[in-house]
């Protein structure tokens, strides 16, 4: 489980440190810094898969997500008694985001590059990238080391070169040929790649969940819920199907839901409902009912993830229903770490009974976001690598 989780000079996220719970709810009016966050949250999981360049040029590059206020900002400023304005640099442009696990520890550092003739000059670089044990980094708790292009891991008391050659534009997740030379990267690679983001469940007429589709073992519910009958069928033959019919009555009282298989074996979902004479097919059902069905299906995985992010989950559900979905995600934190970025309350509600909750009500002052009520002494002990 992650800890604490920084963001330095991301958008609007100027110098954010946060500790971490089994449960944690992102909150705060629009424009607070949410969807920053989450995004930050997506460029870390791109590093484990090395495409971390490639996001950020999605994004516009690091030009466009650097913090665009000035370095410091004086007491004048702050005070309203002199104009916002910028100051002479004394650290260089770097955006970092780094958190502190149970086990290890990471983070990378980006920047621009020297102009050297290339017709790239706009891609950032990965100037640094460190690997430690412990919540807090120090020298001596450094297990890998990346500097520019030279990689080094701990040897007993001293270093060990395993590469000297990793492109600027590659993290070192992939960057190294032989990841078995370095145990805390490959485990940290392998809890990274896991992490699962759901923030587009489609619920529209044309909707995946609403079509029939060939059935696969489906263990993990795709991002956009195509394949929600093959992985509500996963959950019943190797899933906690109890757990499933049990959420299904909670939120339905006296439903039921079934998956029906033609002779071609295309599955699609069937739910009973009391007083009707038919099984209402997912073409059928309101967009309510067939999102609650799709978060089900999402959050009762057979193959639960370290960590797993929704952005928004109550778009579409009605108030009545926030609850069940609130104690859903619950159940869910007993095998992840979950991520719940919301505008609604009443979720937020339910979700403060988990017993070991977190929320970060994000606010924006002067355009840098913070957590309301966190001062200097309430954030996390938390180091960057030099």
């Amino acid at each position: 489980m992650l800890q604490t989780l920084a963001i330095n000079n991301y958008r609007s996220l100027k110098d954010l440190v946060v500790p971490l719970a089994s449960v944690n709810v992102i909150t705060g009016p629009n424009g607070s810094g949410k969807s920053n966050l989450y995004k930050a949250l997506r460029l870390l999981a791109a590093t484990a898969g090395g495409g971390v360049i490639n996001a950020l040029a999605r994004e516009g590059g690091l030009q466009s997500t650097f913090w665009a206020g000035p370095e410091q900002f004086s007491r004048e400023m702050t005070s309203g008694a002199a104009p916002i304005q910028g100051t002479r640099r004394t650290e260089p442009v770097r955006l970092r985001m780094g958190f502190a696990g149970e086990d290890f520890s990471y983070a990378i550092s980006l920047g621009l590059p020297v102009p050297d003739g290339s017709r790239f000059s706009l891609d950032p670089v990965i100037k640094r990238e460190t690997v430690w044990s412990g919540p807090l980094y120090r020298p001596a708790a450094g297990l890998v080391d990346r500097k520019g292009p030279v990689v080094k891991v701990r040897a007993g008391r001293s270093w060990q070169v395993v590469e000297q050659h990793v492109a600027t534009f590659e993290s070192m997740f992939s960057g190294i040929r032989d990841l078995g030379a370095t145990p805390e990267l490959l485990a940290l690679k392998h809890d990274i790649e896991g992490w699962r983001f759901y923030d587009h469940l489609r619920t529209d007429v044309q909707a995946p969940a609403r079509q029939v589709h060939l059935g696969t073992r489906t263990p993990v519910l795709d991002d956009q819920g195509q394949t929600l009958a093959a992985a509500w069928q996963t959950i019943l033959e190797i899933g906690d199907a109890q757990a499933l019919a049990a959420v299904v009555e909670d939120a339905f009282p006296g439903a039921s839901v079934e998956v029906a298989i033609n002779d071609a074996n295309y599955f699609t979902l069937l739910f009973k409902q009391h007083g009707l004479l038919r099984p209402l097919s997912a073409a059928e059902l309101s967009d309510g009912t067939l999102r609650f069905l799709l978060w089900a299906a999402a959050l009762l995985t057979p193959r639960p993830p370290p960590l797993m992010i929704l952005n928004e989950p109550e778009t579409s559900l009605h108030p009545d229903l926030l609850p069940a979905l609130g104690r859903l995600i619950i159940r869910a934190a007993e095998s992840s770490q979950i991520w719940v970025v919301t505008h609604a309350p009443r979720l937020v509600h339910t979700l403060a009974h988990c017993d070991d909750y977190n929320e970060l009500n994000l606010e924006k002052t002067l355009g840098e976001t913070t957590v309301f009520g966190q001062g200097a002494l309430d954030q996390p002990a938390w180091n960057w690598p030099d």
